[in-house]
Order: C-alpha cells, then structure tokens, then sequence
C-alpha cells in the first residue's frame, strides 16, 4: 500500500516526459481518487508546474486516512491540491473534516447515462429468460464484505419466495456461498459472476428492488443505474445514498446496515412500490450534463479562464 504513490508517480512522471516531448501540452492534472491517484497527482504538479484538481470517491476519504502514513500523504495532498471535488455532500464533509477548507471543495455528484440505462421493453420475457416467478432481489457489486452483499443474503431468512441475484465477481465467492447453503436459502440465491455491462439494464429490469448495503459508498453509480431502468432501491445508510434516494418514488434508505432493517426495507417497499415509469423518471434528473458543466466551470476557475 506505501509504495504504490512512489511508483504511481515515477511511471507517470516518465510518461509525461515523454507526452511533453512529443508535442503535447497540458494545462492541469485530474486526479480521482485521493489515495495514491492524488498523492502521485500532486507530485506531478510539482515537477511540471500544474495545478491539480482532486476528486474524492469513497474509502479514500472514510477508511485510508486512517492509517498512519497514507492519512498523512492524503492530507499533504489536499493541502497542495489547487481544487477538490466530492461526488456527495456527505464526502464534503468528510473532506472538509480532514482539513480541506469549504471554498476548496466542490459537490460535484455523479450522474447516469440515461441512454444505457433505461427500462428494457418486455419485462415479462427477461424474467421469463431468467426463470424468475416472486419477489426478486438484485445487488450488483465487488464480491467484498464492503458492498455487504452477506447482509443481504441473511435479509433472506426474512423474505421468504423472494430471490436474490448477485452480479460481480471478487474473493468473496466461495464465502457467500456457504454462508447461503447454511443459512437454508442457497436455492434462492443466484450469484450471476461478472455481467457485461449491455446486460445489466436486463438484470435491473427484471428485478422487483435493487438492494444496496454497502459499508462505505460516496455515491453509489448502481443506485442511479438501478432506478433509470424502473427498479426502485434499498439501501443502507452510507455517504451519498441519502442524497441519491431523496423521494419515495426513488425507493427507501434504511437507517442502520443490518440483516434485519434491510428485510424490514424491502418488506415496505414491496408492500406499496412505486410506479416504475416515476422511478425512471426520477433518475431522469440526475444526467451527467450539470455535473459536467461544473466539472468545466472547476477548470476555468482554476486556470483563471472567462466562462
């Protein structure tokens, strides 16, 4: 983990070189992630006299800092970034509170490619294909104990005739199928691996509720995705979920990240779930074109360009 912003900016270093020797010319580095893209970022900036633009997502705000030596380098790298951006305004404050000042950062929260994500015309087929006849549950996401996908298979012992399908791969695999074998509710969960990304308004389109119980998440791109195919969300209280599910039409936020409050969620949402055209209506009003007028906005301001 401590060498990765040494050896992210040396490679990167001798890449610019040999870009700055070619002909091509740079005006600023965007970096996203703080932890090492932003230390590495900053480094860069020095060595070329450019200023740098620093977008915080998630773990690297909540969880890196924590640690000794690269809570160091992430706040040296805030305090020499010349603007920061947060995808949430829950990550604001979380940078705000590792000392970034309030007039350096920026909300500015991501959005969905409504052209992608969009309700696929005959449900009734894809659920067909799928062989899906109750309740169905989707959670798409890195099979790690971050996106608490093990929450939502205990959720099940509560939501009995209601199926679960998983899509993502990762080290958890072998895990969370055993926890759902002991748990009694194996026939009802379907790890699906990892799904090109063409078909996953298939999967959200199919599924009665997309549930998301993460631990840490600064805005969460399958809480939008999920709703602009129709499919309203569950989700657990982490950075940016408030903010991303703000009407009914949009789904519920449970208030703690437990098995039982995430039964207890989709249980209500269920029993009255909103209209699906509303719910895809609802993510209508999060495309990407505001937040790139600002992104465009943050890079005259700091190369003191007129708008």
């Amino acid at each position: 983990m401590y060498t990765n912003p040494v050896a992210l900016h040396l490679a990167a270093r001798a890449a610019l070189r040999r870009m700055l020797a070619s002909g091509l010319a740079f005006d600023a580095i965007d970096a996203h992630y703080l932890y090492p893209d932003g230390v590495a970022a900053v480094r860069l900036g020095r060595d070329f006299g450019l200023p740098v633009v620093i977008t915080a997502r998630g773990s690297d705000t909540s969880q890196l800092p924590h640690y000794a030596v690269p809570g160091r380098l992430i706040r040296d790298a805030i305090a020499r970034a010349a603007a920061l951006v947060a995808v949430s305004a829950g990550l604001a404050e979380g940078l705000h509170a590792l000392g970034a000042p309030r007039e350096k950062v920026t909300v500015l929260r991501n959005g969905v490619d409504l052209s992608v994500f969009q309700p696929v015309a005959d449900r009734d087929a894809i659920r067909a294909e799928l062989g899906l006849d109750g309740p169905t549950l989707l959670s798409v996401g890195l099979l790690i104990e971050r996106k608490g996908h093990h929450l939502t298979i205990e959720a099940l012992r509560d939501l009995p005739g209601h199926t679960l399908l998983i899509a993502g791969e990762g080290p958890d695999r072998a895990a969370l199928l055993a926890l759902a074998a002991r748990l009694g509710v194996g026939d009802r969960v379907r790890l699906l691996g990892a799904q090109p990304h063409a078909r996953l308004p298939l999967l959200y389109t199919a599924a009665d509720a997309m549930v998301l119980a993460s631990s840490r998440e600064g805005w969460a791109n399958v809480l939008l995705e999920s709703m602009a195919c129709g499919t309203p969300v569950v989700a657990t209280p982490a950075w940016g979920s408030r903010e991303a599910v703000a009407a009914p039409e949009a789904g519920l936020v449970v208030e703690e990240g437990t098995p039982r409050a995430i039964a207890d969620g989709v249980r209500r949402l269920l029993a009255a779930p909103p209209d699906r055209a509303a719910t895809r209506a609802y993510a209508a009003r999060f495309g990407w074109e505001e937040t790139t007028e600002g992104q465009l906005a943050l890079f005259r301001r700091i190369l003191g360009r007129a708008a």
